[in-house]
């Protein structure tokens, strides 16, 4: 083992015994190289270690922190194998900011509806009976008609009307799913994927594990840079990009219709494909999706678990006739194919009206947290979509993301830390995503205000 190895489990064991607390500032690389006696490379490698395995975290221009996560003795933020952080499972923490589980009152009643025909012993036997990455006709049928008739509130469908016709669709065990069985179809291990520069989490342990390298790309307030796409693939050839044109995890941000006709048109003078993630797309149903813009080259995948409930996780794709055999194959391969069951519950809650019908109570839930987060932190520098489920929150300068994530799990609140989304995770700004989905709104507000007060104290205040 290399030497810098055995000096980076050193200071793992620090962080992990709680010698070194959430927060705490490690030295310069240079001076950390100078008190070991070691030459500067090495300490570079030693940092870049504690990054990968995710005990560590750098703010650009303020230096390397003990990330708050559940490898390093905090509440929140939990890591995943390789030091990925995939938000893959509830916090511990009480008040739960960290995940977004949307779900609205009248759900379960609708939802149990639509299952009675179920239970009937002829149809709960056909729903019993193994399912393709193709699902079934009726499924086909039923997800086109969802994804080509969903309401534009506005009345606007400037995009002319996106129509998907069955044959374009395969479908996952979930979203994650499909996302994986996407990224796998069209990046070969060792070559490079376009992410926003802020992304979500799951991506980047899939890339990992898929042996994917993540290129950070350049946003602004509404997202994707087109121009940044260009600039990566003319450094060195991307095979593809993941983009969230609708509702950006973390940021919140959408795509104005030019800007998303500007990407199309780069992606096609590129000759580049793009995945794009659209499970929160449900509450803007009025923006353009990039595969009605640039069908032949876009794998569009999505999930009823935003819609409908977290535990109802059927996933499926908008796949381009040319991509579809490499979208199938790897479906059936990582096995990842979908639930017939899942598959034919969903056939029917999407023939009643009860999707449609929980995603408009969802939108309703989503613009009423909007609100009551705007007032409780009415000052804070606050970014959000006022029709999502969540928000980033550029902190104070008297706090850092990490210290304030550790702050926020001594109040019993989950938040996530901004290097949870960070590409590079040498590169993460002084932020926290909250999510507003899962508490109700009164412990949801409370908990708002404990955040707020938190954020105009100083971490000295709420230390241990």
């Amino acid at each position: 083992m290399d030497d810098y190895h055995l000096i980076a489990d050193e200071i793992a064991a620090a962080i992990t015994g709680g010698r070194l607390r959430p927060g705490q500032q490690l030295p310069t690389q240079r001076a950390f190289a100078r008190d070991r006696g070691i030459a500067n490379s090495t300490a570079g490698r030693v940092y870049r270690e504690l990054a990968r395995r995710g005990l560590t975290t750098g703010e650009v221009g303020r230096g390397t922190f003990v990330r708050a996560g559940r490898g390093a003795g905090g509440g929140a933020g939990g890591g995943a194998a390789g030091g990925q952080v995939a938000l893959a499972e509830p916090a511990d923490a009480p008040v739960d900011l960290e995940l977004n589980y949307p779900t609205v009152p009248e759900q379960a009643g609708l939802l149990a509806a639509g299952l009675a025909p179920l239970l009937r012993a002829d149809a709960l036997g056909a729903a019993l009976a193994p399912v393709g990455a193709a699902g079934t006709g009726a499924a086909r049928q039923a997800f086109a008609a969802l994804l080509s008739d969903e309401p534009r509130p506005d009345g606007d469908r400037s995009d002319g009307g996106w129509e998907v016709t069955g044959e374009e669709l395969l479908f996952a065990g979930n979203g994650r799913q499909a996302i994986a069985a996407a990224l796998s179809a069209l990046v070969p291990p060792g070559h490079r994927l376009g992410v926003e520069a802020l992304t979500y989490p799951v991506v980047k342990a899939v890339a990992q594990r898929l042996g994917i390298t993540l290129v950070p790309l350049a946003v602004d307030e509404h997202g994707l840079l087109p121009d940044a796409v260009a600039a990566a693939h003319r450094a060195a050839p991307l095979r593809a990009v993941y983009v969230q044109p609708r509702l950006q995890n973390p940021l919140g941000g959408s795509l104005p219709y030019e800007r998303t006709a500007a990407l199309a048109e780069e992606l096609h003078r590129l000759d580049l494909p793009a995945v794009e993630d659209a499970i929160w797309s449900f509450l803007r149903p009025e923006l353009t999706a990039l595969a009605a813009l640039a069908p032949e080259r876009t794998v569009l995948v999505d999930s009823l678990s935003k819609r409908l409930a977290p535990g109802l996780t059927t996933g499926f794709a908008v796949v381009p006739a040319a991509l579809r055999e490499r979208m199938a194959g790897a479906l059936r391969s990582g096995g990842w194919t979908p639930s017939g069951f899942a598959l034919e519950a969903a056939v029917r809650w999407i023939g009643d009206g009860t999707v449609a019908e929980v995603a408009a109570a969802k939108r309703a839930d989503a613009v009423a947290r909007q609100l009551l987060a705007r007032e409780v932190l009415a000052g804070q520098r606050v970014r959000a979509d006022p029709c999502s489920y969540y928000l980033w929150w550029e902190l104070p300068a008297a706090w850092r993301a990490e210290t304030f994530v550790a702050a926020a799990a001594r109040a019993s609140i989950a938040v996530t830390p901004a290097a949870a989304f960070a590409a590079d995770p040498r590169r993460s700004p002084s932020a926290v995503r909250v999510a507003l989905a899962s508490p109700p709104l009164p412990v949801l507000g409370r908990a708002l205000e404990t955040l707020a007060r938190i954020a105009r104290g100083t971490a000295e205040e709420w230390a241990d």
